[in-house]
């Protein structure tokens, strides 16, 4: 039996990834030793490290002004290290709440200085983003925060706010690389890998020049972006092998046309899923249409107890994963990059039996 692997994180990886891990696990070509047990001060982890922010560069069009980091931590770590290092002395910064590593990530920075709400739907439990005018920005703020993807509720912002020349911070971690980017329009961006980038152990950080001289030196060393850049990501000993599968998967995303070509696949993806859930009265989408996740497809059942079955029923077909969020209930079937359009179709026919028998 194939299983479709719906889970928010860690997610679907590329086959052809796992494939190439798996053939080099135990001796990198050409080196005669693993990359697990290899120094990360060797030639060839160098090698491949540079490489992997090479590609990273070339596929999202990174221009030289901005730093590529590969930290440790997850993007929870970034929720401190952002204001650590990017309030200045007496400054302050806006957070837009549209979900919940939206609000973790205020409760954090609101430690660390002076944050304020610039914009929340919490109100509306969190169905839609702020439109521009709902946001209340200040214009002699350090930086700007927002989530761009919200896995558990399946909102996506559809565009940047405009912040002005305010930088702009976003946590990217389960939308990255999902379409083009234009990098220049941030300050900083930060994502854990484990969802559309490769394995849990690493962090992208994307961040303008300019920024690293806001690092205070009394952060501890492990804090300071400045000190990670200075040391090229290996000031301690980073996560080789999860950098490495974020390489493969960077070089995945090219080989399949790049970021225009994931856009165009990942919103056919989302098309099949949704469509269902508008043309039932059974299912009921939680995203406004305009705000919805490609990424991410929340949605309820009339009740608790049929959501359950339907996840039950759902893992014994080979669909796993679909239960949503523990906060929020439903479910959840997050699509990311790596996760194929057979497994939503099967998904998609898997809905229409369960309705036709439990409608």
């Amino acid at each position: 039996m194939t299983i479709y692997n719906f889970a928010a994180g860690p997610a679907t990886l590329p086959a052809a990834v796992l494939q190439e891990a798996q053939r080099d696990l135990t001796e990198l070509p050409g080196v005669g030793m693993s990359l697990l047990e290899m120094s990360h001060r060797s030639k060839p982890v160098v090698d491949m490290i540079d490489r992997a922010e090479d590609d990273i560069r070339q596929l999202a069009g990174i221009p030289d002004n901005y730093r590529v980091l590969f930290l440790q931590g997850g993007a929870s770590l970034q929720f401190s290290m952002v204001p650590m290092n990017l309030l200045t002395p007496n400054g302050k910064a806006d957070h837009i709440v549209t979900g919940n590593f939206a609000n973790l990530a205020l409760q954090d920075a609101q430690k660390v200085g002076d944050i304020r709400v610039a914009g929340s739907t919490e109100e509306s439990n969190f169905d839609h983003v702020p439109s521009q005018d709902e946001l209340d920005l200040d214009p002699g703020a350090d930086y700007v925060h927002f989530t761009g993807n919200n896995t558990i509720y399946g909102t996506e912002w559809p565009a940047e706010p405009d912040v002005g020349d305010v930088p702009l911070v976003a946590d990217l971690s389960s939308n990255i690389f999902s379409k083009p980017i234009d990098v220049t329009k941030y300050g900083l961006i930060y994502a854990g890998a484990q969802k559309n980038l490769g394995a849990a152990g690493v962090t992208l950080v994307l961040i303008r020049d300019d920024l690293l001289e806001r690092s205070p030196e009394s952060l501890p060393a492990m804090l300071s972006y400045s000190v990670h850049a200075k040391g090229k990501s290996a000031h301690n000993t980073p996560p080789v092998f999860s950098i490495y599968i974020l390489g493969l998967v960077v070089k995945w995303l090219a080989e399949q046309g790049g970021l225009e070509h994931m856009e165009h696949q990942n919103q056919g993806k989302a098309k099949v899923l949704y469509d269902e859930l508008d043309s039932s009265e059974f299912f009921r989408g939680h995203a406004h249409s305009g705000h919805r996740s490609p990424m991410n497809v929340t949605f309820r059942l009339p009740c608790p107890e049929l959501e359950t079955q339907f996840a039950g029923e759902a893992t014994a077909e080979g669909l796993v994963e679909l239960k949503g969020h523990r906060s929020v209930g439903g479910i959840r079937a997050s699509i990311y990059n790596a996760f194929p359009m057979e497994g939503v179709r099967v998904l998609v026919s898997f809905m229409k039996e369960f309705e036709r028998t439990h409608g």
